[in-house]
């Protein structure tokens, strides 16, 4: 899976620069998590079976394939838990930020 790279911010300087759309193409990132995120997904490696169901239903696409299991990118990751919840080992927990 591509996963979004961070890029530099660059004020437009044209017209043209500017995105013909509401928004940029897809991967276009200027910012990593703002600091906003209240709670985060922390896997247990153990307990992962590698059923890739987190990994599906994230929306956001910061789960990604890491070896036979999955990791988290967590510049990107928004909390919502999605991936907590549609786990069936119960091997994704959501912890207040900041806690571990």
């Amino acid at each position: 899976m591509n996963r979004p790279a961070l890029r530099k911010y660059v004020n437009p300087q044209f017209l043209s620069d500017l995105p013909e759309g509401p928004c940029y193409d897809a991967g276009h990132l200027v910012t990593v998590n703002a600091g906003w995120r209240t709670r985060k997904p922390v896997l247990d490696s153990e307990a992962c079976t590698g059923c890739y169901i987190c990994y599906m239903n994230c929306p956001e696409g910061v789960i990604f394939k890491s070896d036979d299991k999955v990791d988290i990118d967590y510049d990107f990751c928004k909390g919502c838990g999605i991936c907590a919840n549609g786990c069936p080992k119960d091997a994704i927990v959501m912890i207040r930020e900041g806690e571990a």
